[in-house]
């Protein structure tokens, strides 16, 4: 259901233009005092209308400032209050001395002091804007970084792959998953129970252990023996991974365990016993 528009206070518009109009005639006149300051203080020429936007215009840029930091730092906010406080003090003292003066005596005259702190206004204004930017500079790109960090960790959070089964149902699918789980690990704990029951002496264990990754030695001992004992005649040892290499070229899979124990039984063989089994 669409909501009515806000209705509007009676007398508002009236409201604001008057502060418009006020604002301009205090304008018009504060500028026509400082203008006479600027002659008093020994400004030349047409620069002398240039004065009165110094400080008047200080004030505005101020209030403007104000409004583009009111969620700035209240560091950086009592700062720039602190600015446009000056500047309005000065204003105000610029335009009360102007009239003091004048109703002295007929021709506004000022003493050293406020003839030099008044000529300090224009480059003290030109410091305090160039800071008064650098704040507001900041505090933008302060605000940009905290609008751009949410697009970010949505971007961040959008590439993870979310995982395909919810908790609950991974937990399902592994309760049903267990029993086929159980019967694939047979072969293995039987292969290891038949490792384990092996005598520590026998060099040449019973083949047939599955290696990791589920591969089976298929190498017969004979072939395994004989191989590893025609490497002993023409080289005079038996390094595993040259075994392991020839009995592969022979078409067979072993284990690296294997051929290192077969290895070493050869190796300890007797010269005579190697050399009389090759020749046969």
């Amino acid at each position: 259901m669409p909501t009515d528009a806000p209705t509007a206070i009676p007398g508002s518009a009236a409201i604001r233009v008057g502060i418009a109009l006020l604002g301009a005639i205090g304008f018009t006149l504060s500028y026509d005092a400082l203008r006479q300051m600027a002659v008093a203080i020994h400004i030349r020429g047409l620069l002398t209308y240039l004065f009165p936007l110094v400080i008047d215009g200080f004030i505005a840029i101020g209030v403007i400032a104000l409004l583009i930091l009111r969620t700035a730092p209240l560091r950086s906010r009592m700062y720039v209050w602190t600015l446009v406080g000056i500047a309005t003090i000065t204003s105000i003292w610029a335009n009360a001395l102007h009239a003091i003066r004048l109703n002295e005596q007929t021709r506004l005259y000022l003493d050293n002091a406020t003839v030099g702190a008044l000529s300090a206004i224009a480059p003290l204004a030109l410091a305090g804007a160039v800071h008064l930017y650098l704040v507001i500079n900041r505090h933008l790109a302060a605000n940009n970084a905290r609008a751009e960090a949410p697009s970010a960790t949505s971007a961040t959070e959008a590439a993870t792959p979310e995982p395909s089964l919810p908790v609950g149902q991974e937990e399902t699918y592994g309760a049903n998953a267990a029993p086929s789980a159980e019967a694939s690990d047979e072969p293995e704990a039987e292969a290891e129970t038949a490792i384990a029951e092996e005598p520590a002496a026998n060099p040449m264990p019973k083949r047939g252990g599955r290696k990791k990754g589920g591969r089976k030695t298929t190498v017969p001992d004979d072939v395994l023996l004989a191989t590893a004992r025609a490497m002993r005649t023409q080289t005079g040892k038996v390094p595993r991974t040259a075994l392991e290499d020839a009995i592969r070229d022979k078409g067979y899979t072993i284990r690296r365990e294997l051929a290192q124990q077969a290895a070493d039984a050869v190796m300890a063989e007797p010269d005579s016993a190697v050399t009389t089994t090759h020749a046969a």
